[in-house]
Parts: structure tokens; sequence; C-alpha cells
């Protein structure tokens, strides 16, 4: 039928311009209105030839004297430039969610290095208290945990009479 047409224009029935179009298809079709003709021609690039020439849809056989040819070659021009709006918008909407996405993706992989380069640090930070551990001496490791806050020590390395002090100012994580 003339609602349905090329490049994905707009078919919704609820339309006004679908439901006004679809009424006066029925009566143009109880007026010797060829039907085919004009779906064929509403799903053509460009009007034109329709709207230069009053007589074009006449000496097409798409209607005969009785339909107003100036009152259907204006809905044709009107339902064109509705469904070509609805496209536009479409399009709009389309690119809008492209850039979306795109900036997404983007922020998706600037966060993916800065997980990167978190991990990197934390492993290089356990390796450095690791080796901390191993060369400080016992004494050594008793004094700094009793001069760090309880909630830092884990569970296991918490003593049960250390008092919790202020953390030691700028050193490295042991």
């Amino acid at each position: 039928g003339p609602e349905e047409g090329a490049g994905g224009e707009n078919n919704n029935p609820g339309s006004p311009t679908v439901s006004s179009f679809r009424q006066l298809q029925e009566q143009l079709v109880r007026k010797n209105l060829n039907t085919d003709k004009l779906s064929s021609i509403m799903r053509q690039d460009s009007l034109e030839p329709v709207v230069r020439d009053p007589c074009y849809l006449f000496n097409q056989g798409i209607c005969n004297r009785n339909i107003d040819q100036t009152l259907l070659s204006i809905l044709l021009l009107f339902h064109r430039q509705a469904v070509a709006i609805d496209n536009k918008i479409e399009q709009a909407m389309d690119l809008v969610k492209n850039h979306l996405m795109y900036a997404v993706r983007e922020e998706v992989e600037v966060l993916k290095e800065q997980i990167k380069e978190l991990l990197e640090k934390n492993s290089q930070l356990e390796r450095e208290n690791s080796l901390l551990k191993t060369l400080a001496s016992p004494e050594q490791l008793e004094k700094f945990q009793s001069r760090l806050p309880a909630e830092v020590l884990c569970p296991q390395e918490q003593s049960p009479g250390a008092a919790p002090s202020a953390p030691q100012a700028g050193g490295s994580a042991v």
C-alpha cells in the first residue's frame, strides 16, 4: 500500500500522515485511482514530475478527471516531507547514539588503562613491602607496627597490647 515505502519510512499506523493517507486512498480508490502506480511514485526519490506538471498523475494513468490532481499532488508532497522529517529525526538520533557509544568506548579504554597502571603500581608496592619485611629485623618490624594504627595492620599481625598511634610520615608501604 502507499504507507509502505523504501528506505525505512514512517510506517506507524497511528501516525496522522499514514491514517490520513489511508482515508484518502480509500476515497480515491472508489473514484478509480490506480493505487499501485501511486505507491510507485511515492517510493521515488523525487516527486518533482508531480509538482512540475499538473497533469502528470492523469497522464500516467494514476487518476481520472474526477479526482482533483492538484489536491493529490499536494498530499503526495506533504506526505513525502513528513517522511523526510521523520527520517532526519531518526538519523539525528542514530548519530547521537553513535557519538555516545564512541564516547563510552573511549572512556572504557581510559579506565582500563588506569586500572592496568594501578594494578602494576600495587604489584610493585607489594614486592617492595615483601622485600622490606624480609630485610628488616623482627625488632624493627615490631617497632614499626607499634606506630601504625590498629586498622592499618592485618588481623594476624596485630598484637593485643599495641596502642595505635599516628602513622610514620612519608615512608614506603610496609
